[in-house]
């Protein structure tokens, strides 16, 4: 190439002038830098295919190695997943034998539980119906009470039937606390009357009386106009009525009953009711005022038991001051005897202690008889002088025995 050409400014980049050589020589230089650099990228390509290969190999041996270790985990795995099979059907065959055997045994228990409860049922059921039965028999006695109870308002409803009723239930309690004798009922006093019951006091003291009454219709008028709520008037017209009845039956009481020196100074009335009795004490105290002026105590069955009671322990203490006298007269006939009986005592006492001084005498004689036996026995005849051998009181001698030749005591006896 031309040197003028290649000398042939192209451009200019301030005070520098590029030329066409100036171009050559770059793109010379540009050529070789860029093979410089295809052959290192090319240098650079085959060693990272190289090393990829040998990581290729690396990682398949490794991938080899992991599937032999899997291979052989597998193999223990299928190994042990047998022994489990194995040893899974042995538990399930026992777990079988051991639900049928329990399952039997709850059969069984079963049949004995549902066997018991059928008996315990039908005995309930026997007791249930014996129950029934009772309980039939007490509907039974209950329609029969209420009967009788009917009955009882029937004759309650009677004035004279229902002063029986009273009567009864006085003599009832008087008979049940007073002895046979110290009572009478329906006595006839010195005017005519006839009270309900006398009862005798102690001491020639006169009678006292006791009358029953029961006035029955107006204490139902009055409990009728309370509940029925009949008004306040009705209300007072049948306490009226009601007090007008008591006052009735104090004042013929006081004037039939009450007789100087024959019978005491004040008689019961007997109400055989507390309801009544109540009723006149809270809400009538004028008609208690009225009987005590009267000298007349209206008394409750409660009230009567207790008075009678009172009663009896007065005749009993009478009883027993009459009696005094007869029991002084006993105790001191039993002194005497108890007199008589130390004084035979004593002499038997003394015979006693004559008889055990004789007893010892005798005693000490048997004693020295057995004593003096005992010696002889122990000695032979053949008399030599006495002696007295220290200790003893009694002489004694000396004897030779014929056969041995020796010599024996022997008791000399006392003249």
């Amino acid at each position: 190439m031309d040197a003028a050409l290649l000398s042939e400014p192209i451009a200019r980049l301030g005070a520098t002038t590029i030329t066409l050589g100036h171009l050559l020589i770059g793109a010379g230089t540009l050529v070789l830098l860029l093979v410089i650099l295809l052959v290192v990228a090319l240098s650079r390509a085959a060693r990272a295919r190289v090393e990829a290969t040998e990581e290729a190999a690396e990682q398949a041996r490794i991938a080899e190695a992991r599937m032999a270790d899997i291979t052989k985990a597998q193999a223990e795995m299928q190994g042990r997943l047998g022994t489990l099979a194995e040893v899974f059907s042995s538990r399930q065959a026992e777990l079988n034998k051991a639900i049928g055997e329990r399952l039997d045994g709850m059969s069984t228990r079963l049949g004995h539980s549902i066997t018991e409860q059928t008996k315990a049922t039908h005995d309930n059921l026997a007791k249930l119906q014996e129950r029934l039965a009772v309980i039939d028999t007490a509907q039974t006695n209950i329609q029969s009470l209420a009967g009788q109870v009917v009955q009882l308002q029937h004759i309650l409803s009677n004035k004279q039937t229902r002063g029986a009723f009273g009567q009864s239930r006085m003599e009832a309690i008087v008979a049940d606390g007073l002895p046979h004798g110290g009572y009478e009922f329906q006595a006839t006093l010195s005017n005519g009357s006839r009270p309900d019951c006398l009862i005798r006091m102690p001491n020639g003291q006169p009678a006292l009386v006791i009358d029953a009454k029961f006035p029955l219709e107006a204490w139902n008028a009055v409990r009728a106009a309370g509940d029925a709520g009949l008004g306040p008037d009705a209300v007072r017209q049948a306490a009226q009525a009601f007090r007008r009845d008591i006052e009735v039956h104090i004042r013929a009481i006081a004037e039939k009953y009450l007789i100087r020196g024959e019978t005491q100074d004040t008689a019961f009335m007997f109400v055989p009711s507390e309801s009544i009795f109540a009723e006149i004490h809270e809400n009538h105290e004028a008609l208690v005022q009225r009987a005590y002026k009267a000298r007349i105590v209206i008394v409750s069955p409660s009230l009567l038991m207790l008075s009678v009671q009172v009663i009896q322990a007065v005749l009993k203490d009478a009883r027993m001051r009459e009696q005094a006298h007869l029991i002084q007269g006993e105790v001191m006939r039993l002194m005497e005897d108890i007199g008589r009986l130390d004084e035979r005592v004593r002499k038997l006492q003394n015979h006693f202690l004559a008889a055990t001084r004789d007893v010892e005498q005798i005693v000490t004689s048997t004693d020295k008889i057995v004593k003096k036996g005992a010696r002889i026995e122990a000695m032979e005849f053949g008399e030599t002088p006495t002696e007295a051998l220290p200790g003893d009181d009694e002489p004694r001698a000396r004897v030779a025995d014929s056969r041995t030749g020796k010599l024996k005591l022997r008791v000399v006896e006392d003249e």
